[in-house]
Formats: C-alpha cells, structure tokens, sequence
C-alpha cells in the first residue's frame, strides 16, 4: 500500500493550503450531475465539425452542437503545444507554468539529465508484463479536477481515465484517480501503474481476452461511406501527402501490412478503431465500476485520438482525416446513448475539447498557396549558437541540452568562467533571434524579473517554469516549422480548440466570448455546487450555464 501513500502525498503537496473561492451553494442531491465525462479529441481542429457537419448523424457531433452550447472562441495558448503539455493544462485549470509539465523531457540541472515528465522507476506495469506502466503524475505539480472532486467528497467521487496514449491518460487521471489505462503497444492490451492501480481488474482482462486490437489490425482501413462522397477533402492520392512511411498515402489500408512495419499495435493510434477500442472500453469501464450510480459526483476522462504520430503524414484536409471523424461521430453518438440509458438523459454532463489542434503542413502552404512559410533546423541553429559562444567566451561545452524551442546553458560553467548568467542569456537569445523563421527568441531572465505581462511574452510565460524551463525559450513565425535532422517533429503552431458542452445544467446556443482551455476546470466544478479552488488560473464561463 506504500503507494497509496504516495501519490496521497504526491497530493497533498499540490494542494496544500489550498483555499477555495466563488463558493456556490451546495446542489442537493437529487439535482446533483451524477457524472462528468471529458472528450479529448486530440489535435481536433475548430473547423472539422462545420466540414464535415452534412455527413454526421443526428446524436453525435451534432446533437452535442445542438442541444449544447458551443465556446465559438476558445484557445490553447502554451509555447510548446503537445498533448503532454495541454492535457495536464486542459485537467488542472493551469498553465505549465504551474503545473510544471512543460514538455516531454526536461533538463535537471541538480541531476545534471534529462527527466521525463511520466517515467517512474518506483512503479510497475499493471496488466502487462512490459515497462509501458512504469509511470506516474508525481511530476505533475498542480491538483487535476479529478483530484479536486476526491477531495470534495471525501473520496466518494470515482475517478477514471481511458486513452490510447499514457501521457494523455495519466494527466486526465491525476494523483488520486481509482484508475488510469491506456494501450499497450506490445501487446494491444489495457494497462494501468501501480500508481493507480494495485489489483488488474477482472472485468479489464476480460476486455483485453476479446483481442480488440488483434482483430482490428487483421482488417482493412476502408472508407466508411462511397469515396466519391468525401468531398470535402483534397484527391485521396494528393501529391504533398506523404502517408504511411511516405509510401502509403492512399485509402484502403492493410493495417496488418503497418503494425508490421511499425513493428507493434502503436499503428492503432492512427487509426479510427484505436478510438472504436477506447469508447467501447469506457462503456465497460463505466458499467464495471458503477460510474453515475449515486449522488456523488464522479469523472470519466475519455481520450481520442486523431492521426497521432502520423498527423503531420496527411493533411487536416484528408480523406483520413474526414473518414476518421466520421467514424468518430459514430463512436460519441453511440456512448451518448449509453449515457441516456445507463445514467439518465439529465444526470450527466458532457465536455468535448482538444488538448492540442493541429496546423497545415508547410509545403501544403507554400506549394499551394505560396504562403511565406518554410523550416528551421534547430539542431543546425544551436550548432551554429555552440560556434558563437566559443567565439564570444572560448572553447567550453556552454549548451548543456537542448528541447523543443527551449535551449539551456551550462550554468556551472558559466559561474566558474566568473561570467552573467543573464548577460550570456541575453546575448544566446539576441544570437537566435537572427534565424529566418523565429519570430521570437527570449532569455530567461526576461520571465524570472517579473516582466512577461506584455503582449509578445504572455504566451511564453504561461508555460514558462523557474526550475524546469529552459534559458533561451523561443517561438517561431505563423505557419512555419521545425524539422529535425534525427527525431519526428511533433509541433504545433494552431491555438483554436474545440470547446462544446452538453447535459445537466448546459444552456444551449453559442457564445463568441472568448475563452480559454483553463476555463473548464472551474466552470466545471462551479456547475456541480463546488468552490473554485485558489490555484486555478481559469474563470467560469457563465455563458454555458443554464439561466445565463
């Protein structure tokens, strides 16, 4: 039980002194929403739902749009937009620059490596006898709304999280959630941490004995409806879209070919039936564990994918992409439904959201549409910076390590070179900002006095913190990219998300106010009788409320 204990305390240290403010009175119990499900579309674009609008069904997207209400002007504003960095942002109702998971990995100046935001040797896979579960949210700094509602309720709330990806269901849980689980990549199966879980559930191994992933890679990715039809997106065969491997970039697939070639069930992720698995997961999940069955209010975190690791492989006008969300559409008509039936029509709440959009691909832009967009090469520019500070200080290993958009000295040697560590920021900084292609390069310092509230900082400074961020953080111009020369580019440039809301207590109609991503934590708890607790950055939306 030792790790009951820690995450307890894992807790307890992120919340401490906690206050809370904006204290609603108390819902009695019959009124109460019995359960909150959160839909992560990841890398879900604003416009997806009006494109592809006259080809959903009645009870998916369209009935959250609706009989719902819709946040027409919602945003993501971090420096570094990736699930790992938005989810936890999307969860606590906080910037990285609190929540601390301002990236993948980081460097550790005390350690002198890099830490990744999820590793935890101190754990063990649940359900697998793989490394896949050796994680945790114990670097996670801030409360997730699952953790605020344990805490309410005295730790009656039940809090589960479901997702293809570990990061994305590790921050949706938290600290305390009575469960996490994601997808094995080796085996195809569900797994969870010891971090959340001591026991494997009986019903999620007899999920896993259905082989759903098996049987979905020994199929064919066919158009759901006549190809003719997809006429909203670019020729199937269009010529700037790599595909698969860039080889495979026209539909049917032969999954079976891809999980070979990709040497694991990861292809999954790509495709359309890793979200099939996750919704018909959820609905076990929710039956198995009596989720919405009482007064108490409990959390479901339901975690889509979209394109995954291939995004950037096909165009947010793909036929891919399209057949993807039709499929999805299908997928939240049909949990929905389950809803109505297992739940009551008006005992839960429904929020669908994206904890990071996608942009167009850079030669989409500039073959297309000639659009002054390009690449850098960020291994080539710190390269070049490394000539630059030889030059400037003499010959010394000054770049200790290097993430995305974000580059850190070797302070030791700076101090034992008797040198500024704010004057050699500086000086990085004004070096980068020299590269086509960045618009904005900044020292740390800039952030560290206190003088990051103007305009062309604020982005960077919600994610922007003192122990983990780096000492050169920069952003690049509008539609332009990194490419690396040995890793996959993940990168982001589109803020807009998605932000619907349906069920109990949900208005219907549109609100052009803007919002922000950090917003749905508050409104959330505000909406289920609970005080905002202090830490939260977010404000409640008072347009999606019924009676505003």
């Amino acid at each position: 039980m030792l790790n009951k204990f820690q995450r307890l305390l894992s807790l307890l240290l992120c919340v401490v002194a906690m206050p809370v403010v904006a204290q609603q009175v108390p819902l009695n119990a019959e009124s109460q929403t019995r359960l909150v499900v959160v839909l992560n579309v990841e890398q879900m674009r604003t416009d997806y739902i009006s494109r592809f609008w006259n080809q959903f069904q009645e009870g998916g997207f369209k009935r959250l749009v609706n009989d719902g209400m819709v946040c027409e002007n919602a945003s993501m504003d971090l420096h570094i937009q990736k699930t790992v960095t938005g989810v936890p942002t999307l969860f606590t109702g906080v910037y990285p620059s609190r929540h601390g998971i301002v990236n993948d990995s980081w460097y550790d100046r005390l350690r002198q490596n890099d830490v990744d935001a999820l590793r935890d040797d101190y754990f063990m896979t649940v359900g697998s006898d793989s490394k896949e579960g050796q994680l945790s949210a114990v670097k996670l700094l801030s409360p997730t709304i699952g953790d605020v509602l344990k805490l309410s309720s005295q730790n009656q709330s039940k809090v589960f999280s479901v997702a293809l990806n570990a990061n994305s269901a590790v921050f949706s849980a938290g600290h305390s959630a009575d469960g996490a689980y994601w997808m094995d990549e080796q085996t195809g199966n569900m797994i969870s941490s010891s971090y959340f879980v001591d026991q494997f559930p009986d019903w999620v191994r007899t999920f896993n004995d259905k082989g759903f992933a098996e049987m979905y890679v020994n199929r064919d990715w066919e158009t759901l409806l006549p190809s003719t039809s997809y006429t909203e997106s670019l020729a199937d065969d269009y010529v700037l879209e790599p595909g698969y491997y860039e080889k495979w970039n026209t539909l049917p697939y032969n999954l079976s070919k891809l999980k070979s070639r990709a040497g694991s069930y990861k292809i999954l992720k790509t495709t359309p039936f890793g979200n099939t698995m996750v919704k018909d997961f959820a609905l076990a999940l929710i039956e198995a564990e009596e989720l919405g069955q009482d007064h108490t209010p409990d959390l479901l975190a339901v975690n889509f994918s979209s394109m995954d690791y291939e995004q950037g492989a096909f165009s947010p006008h793909s036929v891919e992409i399209q057949d993807l969300y039709l499929r999805l559409d299908r997928n939240i008509e049909h949990l929905l439904n389950y809803l109505d039936k297992e739940v009551g029509r008006d005992q839960y709440l429904v929020v669908l959201s994206s904890a990071c959009s996608t942009g167009y691909p850079v030669n989409y832009l500039k073959e297309e549409f000639n659009m002054p967009v390009g690449f850098v090469a960020p291994e080539r520019m710190v390269a070049l910076l490394k000539s630059y500070l030889n030059i400037s200080y003499g010959q010394g290993e000054w770049v200790e390590f290097i993430g995305d958009q974000q580059i850190y000295l070797n302070r030791d040697l700076i101090e034992k070179e008797d040198l500024e560590l704010e004057r050699v920021q500086e000086k990085a900084a004004a070096f980068i900002n020299q590269f086509e292609g960045v618009k904005l390069a900044l020292p740390a310092i800039s952030f560290e006095q206190g003088d990051y509230m103007k305009s062309q900082l604020a982005v960077i400074a919600n994610s922007f913190n003192f122990k983990r961020s780096g000492d050169i953080l920069y952003a690049l111009e509008d539609g332009w990219q990194p490419e690396y020369k040995y890793k996959r580019t993940i990168y982001n440039d589109n803020s807009r998300i998605p932000l619907i809301w349906y069920g109990k207590g949900i208005g219907k109609g549109s609100t052009l106010k803007q919002v922000e991503a950090v917003d749905m934590v508050p409104t959330i708890l505000y909406s289920l009788g609970m005080g905002i607790p202090k830490h939260c950055t977010g404000r409640i939306i008072e347009d999606v409320l019924q009676g505003n």
